[in-house]
């Protein structure tokens, strides 16, 4: 049984087709790196595997440990062990980051003991992300994700806009999501890495901390080819997108 497995999934989002048929699985334990040029559908594949409403999905199936996910809100895929860093969360005023973090920790103790560590612990009577730097946001995001502890991480962009000194411990805190979890600990996983990740990446600089198993590259709403990571990075930026694809074409029904 695959942790996710995408089928034929169409999407439509702010009035227009994004995803035209798009297939993909997630193994247990697999890090999943996806590259592609900007508007290429990305973002807009996390989202709807996250169940965000404006995407909607026209035709085609996301299935999660089995279970079929296509239709379910937002909530309901929390809760079954998906979680997702978003590249530009909203602010949300009213909610304060330490309420957050005690409504989905298993232990929120625990987590708000370690909010130090992610540089995070002036910031828990905060509303969420309401005058957070770009590295703030991104530690917040983290922060969270490490209070749900989920089975399937979405990253979109976890380096964008913040600094070397903040992406260093993004990078070990993912790290640390994906290998040392409570799934780990109980001996339930069948590998190594117990969680299982979808990353967006343009520059590569968070596979330096975290790995990936395989990459994609995904343009005009579908994956087009597939390899190494360091070998499609070392293409794109010798080649750009339209060449690298040219050359390792994917054959598509």
């Amino acid at each position: 049984m695959h942790m996710l497995e995408i089928k034929d999934l169409h999407v439509e989002a702010g009035g227009r087709e994004i995803l035209k048929g798009l297939d993909l699985t997630v193994e247990e334990g697999e890090t999943i790196a996806l590259f592609g040029p900007n508007g290429s559908g990305k973002s807009t594949l996390m989202a709807a595997i996250m169940g965000y409403a404006y995407c909607k999905v026209t035709r085609g199936s996301i299935f999660f440990e089995g279970e079929d996910i296509t239709h379910l809100p937002v909530d309901e895929r929390a809760k079954m062990g998906v979680g997702m860093m978003m590249q530009r969360p909203p602010n949300v005023v009213g909610v304060k980051l330490g309420d957050l973090i005690k409504t989905i920790a298993k232990d929120d103790e625990e987590i708000l003991r370690q909010a130090d560590e992610f540089r995070m612990d002036r910031h828990l009577d905060r509303d969420l992300n309401v005058g957070f730097s770009g590295g703030e946001i991104k530690r917040s995001e983290i922060l969270q994700l490490t209070a749900q502890n989920p089975k399937l991480v979405l990253l979109d962009e976890p380096e964008s806009g913040v600094d070397l000194e903040s992406i260093e411990l993004i990078g070990e805190k993912i790290h640390d999501l994906l290998y040392n979890t409570e799934l780990c600990s109980r001996g339930m996983s069948k590998v190594n890495r117990c969680v299982s990740a979808l990353v967006i990446t343009h520059t590569g600089q968070i596979l330096d901390y975290i790995g990936a198993d395989k990459a994609y590259i995904i343009n005009d709403g579908r994956i087009r080819c597939s390899g190494r990571p360091t070998d499609l990075l070392k293409e794109i930026r010798e080649k750009g997108y339209k060449e690298c694809i040219s050359c390792r074409m994917v054959k598509l029904p």
